[in-house]
This record gives structure tokens, sequence and C-alpha cells, in this order.
């Protein structure tokens, strides 16, 4: 018998408490062995860290941390000296944390980010090409989720993979619809990620209805998140990941706005209560 999948129904996302949690970003300063480093890991962990401590004072129920700031990208990292001071920031954070730690190494290490939330002890990873080429500005980047699964097979690791499907910044390939199925039936995704065409960039709804009506896995708000169009996704989304809306007035440079992070959540908290969900 076919099961019944109910289509605005919350799906969890079971390394969190509650529903539809949000997911604050910390957007690192340039990582060493990146055109823009400053030589000075210490001033990009104090960084991290103050933006980790306004996020959880906010009151969000996640984080994911992102070398955002390591322009131009790599396709795929292989540095030793970026992927060891990438693992040292999120070891600091990962200690200090009450809620899940998620990571992003951008473009397209998923690989290398599987292996580092297997050996820290991270509950997530995102990844931007999961299971479709894109078209990037960093040229053609290759789906890599057999690699991914491989390493977290022979880790014995039981961190979780969001999946961008049609990722922001690129030219997909696939379809939308094709993208999400095959991420989630094919590759094995935990969760898939919708996004805008660029950071900080709404979301169509069109787009989350097709992902959310033919997958049945949890189905997140990658970017585009503002206090006023919670509301316009709510029934949509399992998850918000909020980066942009946090930072201050509303500058992506910025550091993270505890002010606006406490007004995000009570009105999460508010829309929770009217829908019957735990706060």
């Amino acid at each position: 018998m076919r099961k019944t999948i109910y289509l605005y129904a919350p799906r969890q996302i079971e390394i969190f408490n509650v529903v539809k949690p949000v997911i604050g970003m910390i957007h690192l300063k340039p990582l060493p062995g990146t055109p823009r480093w400053e030589n000075d890991l210490e001033d990009i962990i104090d960084y991290a860290l103050r933006d980790f401590e306004a996020l959880i004072a906010g009151g969000v129920d996640g984080i994911i941390l992102e070398n955002f700031m390591d322009r131009p990208f790599k396709q795929r990292i292989k540095d030793p000296e970026t992927i060891a001071a990438f693992s040292i920031i999120v070891w600091e954070i990962r200690k200090r944390a009450t809620v899940p730690i998620g990571i992003n190494l951008l473009r397209n290490s998923g690989v290398e980010a599987m292996a580092i939330a297997c050996v820290v002890g991270t509950d997530f990873i995102r990844v931007n090409a999961y299971s479709e080429p894109l078209w990037g500005p960093e040229g053609l980047l290759q789906p890599i989720a057999r690699d991914i699964q491989s390493i977290k097979k022979k880790l014995n690791c039981k961190a979780k993979i969001f999946a961008d499907v049609n990722c922001k910044h690129s030219k997909p390939i696939m379809d939308l619809v094709e993208a999400s199925i095959e991420a989630h039936r094919r590759s094995l995704a935990d969760a898939l990620i919708v996004s805008g065409s660029r950071t900080g960039e709404p979301v169509d709804p069109i787009d989350l209805y097709l992902v959310r009506k033919y997958t049945s896995i949890p189905v997140i708000l990658g970017s585009g998140a503002r206090l006023e169009n919670i509301g316009l996704y709510w029934r949509l989304v399992d998850a918000f990941i909020v980066g942009t809306y946090f930072k201050r007035h509303g500058n992506i440079f910025g550091p993270v706005d505890i002010d606006r992070v406490k007004k995000f959540m009570e009105k999460i908290k508010w829309f929770r209560k009217k829908y019957g969900y735990p706060t």
C-alpha cells in the first residue's frame, strides 16, 4: 500500500527538538589559504564566537557555520591549511553549543565537510551540488553524493545531509522537481534546501510547493527569510536557515544583531503557538 503524504503536515527534522527550527548562520572571516586571509586565526575565532553568542542569546534552534567570506570560491577545497583552520573553528563552536551544529564548506566541499563533521561531532552538513551538476561562477560543480555517503559510512557517522536543490548562485541543469526527487530517493539526502537566486533573496513559494509535493523529507527555506514573510512560508517549510536578516542593518557582511534575532524568534514562537506546536 502506498504511503499517504500530507502536503502541509510538518516534517520533523529529528536532530531538533522543536517543530520548524530556525538555524542561524555564522559567516566566517576569510580563512588561511584564501585570497583575503589576514593572518589572524584568533580574530576569526573571536568574531565567530561573538556571532554564536548573539544567535544563542537570541534564541535560535540551531547553528550553521560557513566560509562565506572566502570569495572567490574553489569548486572543492583541498588546501590543508583551510581545512585545518575550519576544523578548529568548528570545534570551538561545537564544544560550547547546546543546539545542533552544522557546517557548509563552500563551494562544494561536501566530502571534506562530512569528514570534519564526523571527526568534530557536528550534527549536519549542507551541500550545494549534492546530486545534480550546476554551472556556477566556479565552473561546473559535480555531484558528490556517493563520495559523501561513502565517507559517512567509513567513519560510522550520524551527521545528517541537507542538500540544496537548484542551488543559488548557479544555473541548474536539472529540473527542480527531478533534482529534488533524485536527491531524496536515489542519493539519500535527509532534507532538501530551496533558496532564491542569490544570497538573501526570497524563495518563490511555488518552488517550495513543488519540492514538497514530490518528496516526503523535510524542506528547508535556504534564503530570504524575514520577519514579515514568515507567514508566507510557514506551511511550506520545515525549517528556516537565516543569515542576512540576522545581520546588523541586514548587511550580509556585518555582525549578528541580537535584537533582530530576538524579534524573529518571537514571531516564530507566535506561529508555533497559533498552530499548536510546542515553543
